[in-house]
């Protein structure tokens, strides 16, 4: 492992906090140190109080800032005394020790410190650094691991048994490093956690650091347990959308929630699931307490749930009145054929706990290597899983966005209406695929819970091939909003071409129900029942002169969604339909079509793009939102209505 310290970089963060969050970013950067808002970091400095005394406060991580990108603002400042002085106590509940360590920040807008933070207090040391280091925690996760650990660090560092966070681990290493600290201390260990580091500055305490993790390293690689020989095992690349859905459905019915399930089966999983030794590697617990929380207990081999959940019907019966313990569903899947199937009420959830995990796959290899991988009992783990702050924690969340969980597909969603559904979909909490013939779909959202894929929505097998590429990412489909079409050019009738017609009928009608056939069984399966939204339009009702392969493509994709909310109903899936009307902020209408359109009706453009009865203007984001919002349960109980968007028409009223 090699320091990412730069003279040139750190000259440019002038006091000791700024130089606190430099290097703490740097230990943010390299995942096999930290993943994920675990760790975390601290500074004690000098500073005077109002009334013009000095006193030394502790800057220690807040809690729910991720050291990759955490800010000054991101360490919460607490007067170190009294911090120090609870260290003293015999006892400490956490409830108790939460509010003792509120009552010591000098900014009251300061997040919640780290439960840590009296650890950080205690240490003699003005910079204290605290990782998970892979290589580390893969030594301290086997048989003999303290004899090892011992063996790595001689007097460099303190060896601290294996205590769950909070007080009492402050109060064991307290009470440790008093008495085994010495000159040629440079960091501590805590047995199946993690490892801290110190020093009088930043650079200091970050490259011991690198130093002692490197250490942990060079001793892996000296007895044949760092780079581990592999059998290479590639994914057969058959279709998993259906089986992968499946077993979505099973975990949300567990989780009594909707869940996104993300597959993955590149070769690295792969090798790992196929081990023949992975019933007994993988059926174990995490690597360390810090990564139950996200992965939950024990990943579940294959896609029968049962027993994985009969594994837990003991506990929770003992614990059946707090209904936060409700959710027993696994978080990671290992399936010889899905792969690692990683699950979470977001998509952003579900990619931590993979990331974790495959983190925790190197640490397992390893340490099998190393002479076998032992990690804590399950006591332990059950322990920080249902611990009462971990528990507060989900209380304090409050309520899940409206769509937590699931997963919407957006056609025509580069532009327009379909962006716009898009992005409500989106700020609702869901995750989204969105397809469209535009190659800019691919970079419409660059985050977690979007994928864009270019497709042709006319092509059969595109479709197919876009419905994979969503349900791996995803683990389902919830919600299918209809929007990709055409508006040929105007002709009437007497000059309308069978090949314009057909065209047209083509992309408005027959791609609509080719995507209606393929996501019907997926819809079938999402926990909180199937939604489709069909874009219609005014012309269904009020048709015009000039407009007549449109206007008939629409009516018969109105007609198609009606048929499909008779026959679907059955299914639980509710079809209903949008009829926006003069929606100006799209690609069709440009400023120069807008002139034209105002001047045949000799009014100006301001005017026609109010020419309703209410005689406002109808944007892409109001039929985004009502798109969203006939999604959730204000339209629970309602299927095959149709729904104009227009500011009032006369000609349909």
């Amino acid at each position: 492992m090699q320091s990412l310290w730069r003279d040139s970089e750190a000259a440019q963060f002038a006091s000791d906090l700024e130089l606190r969050v430099y290097t703490s970013r740097l230990l943010g950067r390299d995942k096999s140190l930290v993943l994920h808002g675990g760790g975390n970091t601290s500074v004690k400095i000098h500073e005077r109080n109002l009334f013009g005394e000095a006193e030394q406060i502790l800057y220690v991580k807040g809690s729910g800032w991720d050291l990759e990108t955490i800010a000054a603002a991101g360490f919460t400042p607490l007067r170190l005394a009294p911090v120090q002085r609870l260290a003293t106590l015999k006892t400490l509940p956490d409830t108790q020790m939460v509010n003792a360590l509120a009552a010591c920040k000098t900014l009251a807008s300061a997040p919640a410190p780290s439960v840590e933070a009296i650890l950080h207090a205690i240490l003699p040391y003005r910079f204290v650094d605290h990782t998970h280091a892979d290589a580390v925690v893969t030594i301290t996760n086997t048989a003999n691991g303290e004899a090892r650990i011992r063996e790595v660090y001689g007097n460099a560092a303190v060896i601290i048994p294996y205590v769950m966070p909070g007080f009492e681990l402050a109060r064991v290493c307290a009470q440790i490093f008093a008495t085994e600290a010495g000159p040629q201390t440079m960091g501590m260990v805590l047995m199946n956690h993690g490892i801290f580091s110190f020093g009088e500055d930043a650079r200091q305490s970050y490259e011991r650091m690198i130093a002692l993790v490197d250490c942990a390293e060079r001793y892996l690689a000296k007895h044949n347990a760092w780079d581990i020989a592999r059998q290479p095992h590639s994914a057969t690349e058959c279709p998993v959308r259906d089986q992968t859905a499946a077993l979505r459905g099973q975990l949300s019915a567990i989780a009594q929630a909707p869940l996104i399930v993300a597959s993955h089966r590149d070769e690295r999983c792969m090798a790992f699931i196929r081990r023949p030794d992975l019933a007994s590697i993988a059926q174990q617990g995490p690597a360390t307490p810090d990564h139950v929380i996200r992965t939950k207990r024990l990943p579940m081999l294959g896609r029968d749930v049962d027993p994985y959940r009969q594994a837990y019907e003991d506990y929770f019966r003992q614990h059946a009145n707090d209904k936060n313990m409700l959710d027993a569903a696994p978080r990671i899947i290992l399936d010889p054929e899905l792969g690692l199937c990683a699950a979470g009420r977001s998509a952003k959830d579900a990619a931590i706990a993979a990331e974790i995990y495959i983190h925790t796959m190197d640490i397992i290899e390893r340490a099998e290597a190393l002479g076998g991988y032992r990690p804590l009992p399950a006591a332990a783990m059950f322990a920080v899983e249902y611990w009462d702050l971990e528990q507060a924690k989900l209380k304090k969340a409050g309520k899940p966005p409206l769509f937590a969980g699931e997963i919407g597909l957006v056609t025509g969603a580069a532009s327009g209406i379909g962006a716009a559904c898009v992005h409500a979909l989106l700020a609702h909490g869901a995750a989204v695929i969105g397809l469209d013939i535009d190659d800019r779909i691919e970079t419409l959202h660059r985050r977690a819970d979007f994928l864009g894929i270019r497709c042709d929505v006319t092509l059969a097998a595109a479709i197919i091939d876009a419905l994979e590429a969503g349900v791996r990412a995803f683990g389902g489909l919830d919600m299918l909003i209809l929007n990709a079409g055409i508006f040929p050019a105007s002709a009437r009738i007497a000059d309308l071409g069978a090949e314009q017609l057909q065209q047209t009928m083509h992309v408005n009608l027959d791609a609509n129900l080719a995507m209606l056939r393929a996501c019907h069984p997926f819809l079938k399966l999402a926990p909180k029942y199937g939604r489709v939204i069909v874009m219609g339009s005014k012309n269904v009702h009020a048709p015009g002169p000039g407009a007549a392969a449109y206007s008939a493509s629409k009516a018969a994709l109105n007609q198609l969604a009606r048929v499909a909310a008779l026959e679907w109903a059955g299914d639980g899936i509710r079809v209903n339909i949008i009829h926006p009307n003069a929606v100006f902020d799209t690609g069709i209408w440009t400023d120069e079509v807008l002139a034209e359109r105002a001047a045949q009706y000799g009014i100006t453009v301001a005017e026609y793009r109010t020419s309703n009865l209410l005689k406002i203007e109808i944007a892409s984001s109001d039929v985004g939102e009502l798109a969203a919002a006939m999604c959730s349960e204000l339209f629970a109980k309602t299927t095959g209505a149709q729904v104009p968007i227009d500011g009032g028409n006369e000609r349909t009223i």
